[in-house]
């Protein structure tokens, strides 16, 4: 009897060998992926923007989940971007002189070890209903898009690259015809792509950028080199000025630079400076001139391939945000800084920080947990983490029945849960069991 199980099994396995010979994938094509959790956090957040005219519609943009779309202010979310070839997402821009208009670059712009890569960028005309790649794709990350005010056909496009590999396709971009056409207007070299892009609010010709160079491999990362650089121009990208040491910022070797224009006051612009010895620096003349005004290693530059944004409030150009794994606030124009969220507040690693315009009060911040909204300037938070974008590192199953899923989350624990259950209710979030932190 063992034995004739055991010719029965033997054969049953090559039957299902010579089987999956024939396997196709078309045969898969129909099948849809469905939600089995843990839904007890969100995932990586990078970048946001809203409708300024109806700031119920916010939109914004996960590590690896795509773009995701809100028309209550966050009660309820919907993904705008899951027919497109990657879910990778840079950065969101809203044009908002026709908010139907939506611009997104793919490919992550702070280059950790687990960073995505993009596929170019793209436009909707609808909304989110349907988008069209407009190029690009050979940048791979694209960090910031800014759509000039006054003509909205132009728009700039900041490109990192990719941070593994050795290419041209990298810088500042521009087109001024709605994204037909494309001219790279700041390049270095080859390792050297933008980290961020600021433009002048009274003047959309006046554009501050930081020309970063920087490469990771597998077992290392290097930042900075003869690449980067503080960059101005006057003339909407016509023409360059490297910014140095004879301009009050600092000598030697620059890496990257996070960077933020005052609203109301666009004279003041604060750079935040990994350099030979880094350091927060402000501009009182629109970016011509440079200060220092603190090197203190509490406050300034906290892992800058990760974390190097600065934001300034739209009413106060000495109120300044310092975004990292916590976020710290300045109300002395960066001499001193206080935490406004610590470690263990909403979640903690900081990636997307919007302010409204005209109200400084209103923000969204973007994490590695979801996002959090704040309409008192961060004295209390709603913190929303229901919108599915976490991120598994590595998976794996066991071989119970129903079998169970395992596996590690970016920034949320390592999990174990069941892939299915024997019951009409399905999976509650409750059959999910933590079994570690971190990574």
């Amino acid at each position: 009897m063992r034995k004739t199980i055991l010719l029965g099994a033997f054969g049953t396995l090559i039957c299902l060998f010579t089987t999956a010979q024939k396997i196709s994938l078309e045969q898969f094509k129909n099948w849809k992926p469905r939600n089995i959790g843990p839904a007890g956090m969100s995932g990586r957040i990078t970048t946001i923007d809203v409708v300024l005219e109806n700031p119920n519609i916010i939109y914004l943009g996960a590590a690896s989940g795509g773009v995701w779309k809100t028309e209550n202010s966050g009660n309820s979310w919907t993904p705008v971007f899951d027919e497109q070839p990657t879910q990778n997402i840079g950065s969101v821009a809203v044009q908002q002189s026709n908010p139907n208009i939506v611009w997104v670059g793919t490919g992550e712009g702070n280059p950790r070890n687990s960073l995505n890569i993009g596929e170019g960028i793209f436009k909707t005309l609808d909304a989110g209903k349907t988008w069209k790649r407009m190029g690009l794709e050979n940048t791979r990350n694209i960090h910031r898009i800014i759509v000039d005010p006054v003509n909205p056909n132009t728009v700039y496009a900041a490109a990192i690259g990719n941070p593994y590999g050795i290419h041209p396709e990298r810088g500042v971009f521009k087109t001024t015809d709605g994204g037909e056409t494309w001219a790279k207007i700041l390049y270095t070299n080859d390792t050297s792509g933008c980290a961020d892009l600021v433009m002048d609010p009274s003047n959309p010709n006046r554009l501050l950028a930081n020309m970063w160079q920087h490469r990771r491999t597998p077992w290392d990362f290097k930042s900075g080199g003869p690449g980067s650089g503080l960059y101005l121009t006057i003339d909407g990208g016509k023409t360059w000025k490297k910014l140095g040491k004879d301009d009050g910022l600092p000598d030697g070797t620059y890496g990257r630079v996070g960077l933020a224009y005052a609203t109301n006051d666009p004279r003041r612009v604060y750079a935040m400076v990994e350099a030979t010895k880094n350091g927060l620096y402000k501009s009182d003349d629109g970016g011509t001139k440079w200060e220092l005004v603190t090197n203190d290693t509490r406050w300034v530059t906290n892992r800058p391939f990760y974390f190097q944004d600065i934001r300034v409030d739209p009413q106060n150009e000495n109120r300044l945000y310092n975004i990292h794994d916590q976020v710290e606030v300045s109300e002395d124009g960066g001499k001193t800084f206080s935490t406004l969220i610590p470690y263990s507040g909403i979640h903690p690693d900081h990636h997307a920080w919007w302010i409204h315009p005209k109200n400084g009060s209103f923000m969204i911040e973007g994490n590695d947990g979801g996002i959090g909204i704040t309409h008192d300037r961060g004295k209390n938070w709603t913190f929303d983490d229901k919108i599915p974008v976490g991120q598994f590192y590595h998976i794996n199953v066991d071989n119970e029945m129903p079998y169970n899923v395992m596996g590690g989350m970016q920034d949320n624990g390592s999990w174990h849960g069941p892939a299915y259950t024997w019951i009409n209710a399905g999976i509650s979030n409750y059959y999910w069991n933590n079994v570690g932190g971190g990574d």
